[in-house]
């Protein structure tokens, strides 16, 4: 089924093959009579009210709607920083990582646990680029546009068939992300005894920076082979609101890895 966003409404990746309403009818032509076929055929094909199946229409007014509360969350803590201090955003990034995980596990999609992750991500995320944004002006604006052209960057190579998510491909991607999260969790254990592996200064840091970028490149990957399989198997519309959240959940991964490198970069400023 095709999209109205003029973002994906080209022919190719994420749309369904035409015809497949024509191919439907088919085996009936033999049983109707001919004033029954013409009625059949200028009757409008069922659309996704009709069906209550997900659409790519779904997905992107769902991921909207959680990218504006997250934002909208953003700007409060923006705001909200210099009186409340670093105190509310810990709980909400706590909180933002309990329900993250019921939303991952529950069998079926919560729309206000969705929402409620995005505003407290949100609120975490806009605490964080303030206190960075005083330290290096321009810092947040430099994140944003980072992390929409690493979005726009994925989502063309994938249209363009450049990459193909495979099992190998999953396989591979997985285990280095889980080296990955092993590898950070050292280093914020040996920082708790002032130890720290030197994992965000120096080329080390920009190699890990620019590898955990990577990574959330590569759950973009997952995220759009997991829509169009979705939509192509049918899945039920409120399927939509899982697919908004994974889909938030990997730029708000590519967000945080993105201040973190230009943090690096921008050290001796």
């Amino acid at each position: 089924m095709r999209s109205s966003n003029p973002v994906f409404s080209r022919d190719g990746i994420f749309t369904r093959a035409a015809g497949s309403a024509s191919s439907a009818r088919a085996p009936y032509e033999g049983q109707l009579t001919a004033e029954q076929l013409e009625q059949l055929y200028l009757a409008p094909a069922a659309g996704p009210a009709a069906t209550g199946r997900m659409t790519l229409d779904d997905v992107v007014a769902r991921t909207t709607l959680t990218l504006l509360t997250l934002v909208a969350a953003g700007a409060v803590a923006w705001f909200a920083l210099p009186a409340a201090g670093f105190g509310p955003a810990a709980l909400a990034a706590l909180a933002a990582f309990v329900i993250g995980l019921v939303v991952s596990f529950r069998r079926s999609v919560s729309p206000p646990l969705v929402l409620l992750y995005a505003g407290l991500e949100g609120f975490f995320l806009g605490s964080v680029t303030r206190a960075l944004d005083t330290v290096w002006p321009g810092i947040a604006v430099q994140a944003v546009l980072g992390t929409a052209a690493v979005f726009a960057g994925m989502l063309l190579a994938y249209r363009g068939g450049l990459i193909r998510v495979t099992a190998r491909y999953t396989r591979v991607g997985l285990a280095v992300a889980a080296g990955f999260l092993l590898l950070m969790l050292v280093n914020l254990v040996a920082s708790l005894f002032g130890a720290a592996l030197g994992l965000n200064s120096g080329p080390l840091g920009i190699l890990v920076g620019l590898v955990g970028i990577g990574l959330g490149a590569f759950f973009l990957s997952l995220d759009f082979a997991a829509v169009e399989r979705a939509i192509r198997d049918g899945a039920p519309e409120r399927e939509s609101w899982r697919a908004a959240f994974g889909l938030t959940l990997s730029l708000v991964w590519i967000y945080l890895e993105l201040l973190r490198l230009i943090a690096i970069l921008r050290g001796d400023d």
